[in-house]
């Protein structure tokens, strides 16, 4: 079977394929392995699927009892601040918040990068371009206070949202790599800073 031929029957077959770890898995782990190659910042391992994300590419999620699993270990893979601070600026964090730029090969640092957060979340009383696959955050920090149990769900919902909801849609964004420790810090400002236009009019 020609290269081609097999990537695009085994994309079609993944979810199987990597649930199951049989033959087909086994035949496209080793053409990626092939194919791709890690290249500036980009590195090969990204193109895989860890043990979590396998459960949830299925046709149906897992039981109760695997998704709890998946939430508790994912939870113990959260970093919060060294310092103990959880807020920066809510400038650059509102530069972060819209920028879709990084982790492409090009770049020269993981510096380089933004959240991509209106992608999928309402955030600002002044953007009126936004995603509505994750809930809006508009006046986040107006309605949530800034309890320490509120400041540090928010904190680890950013950096891997997959230990509150195993098979959610958001990034893990400090645990994969995505945003460093003074980034979430920054966003966690833009969320939760009075004069943000995340909180102000």
């Amino acid at each position: 079977m020609k290269k081609m031929t097999l990537i695009a029957a085994l994309l079609v077959a993944m979810p199987t394929a990597w649930a199951d770890g049989d033959a087909q898995y086994a035949d496209f782990k080793a053409m990626m392995d092939s194919s791709f190659r890690t290249k500036g910042i980009v590195d090969k391992y990204r193109m895989y699927q860890l043990d979590f994300q396998k459960a949830c590419s299925g046709d149906k999620l897992p039981g109760k009892k695997v998704l709890a699993e998946i939430e508790a270990a994912q939870l113990k893979t959260i970093v919060y601040p060294a310092d103990g601070k959880y807020f920066g600026d809510w400038k650059r964090g509102e530069k972060i918040a819209i920028s879709g730029k990084g982790l492409t090969w090009s770049d020269k640092t993981p510096h380089d990068n933004g959240g991509g957060c209106y992608n999928c979340h309402q955030l600002s009383h002044h953007e009126i371009s936004y995603g509505t696959i994750g809930p809006s955050l508009l006046e986040y920090g107006k309605a949530r206070g800034s309890s320490d149990d509120v400041v540090k769900y928010t904190w680890g919902k950013i950096y891997n949202a997959k230990a509150y909801n195993a098979c959610s849609n958001m990034p893990r964004n400090g645990d994969a790599d995505i945003l460093t420790e003074q980034q979430i810090k920054d966003v966690m400002a833009y969320l939760f800073d009075p004069q943000s236009p995340v909180n102000k009019k």
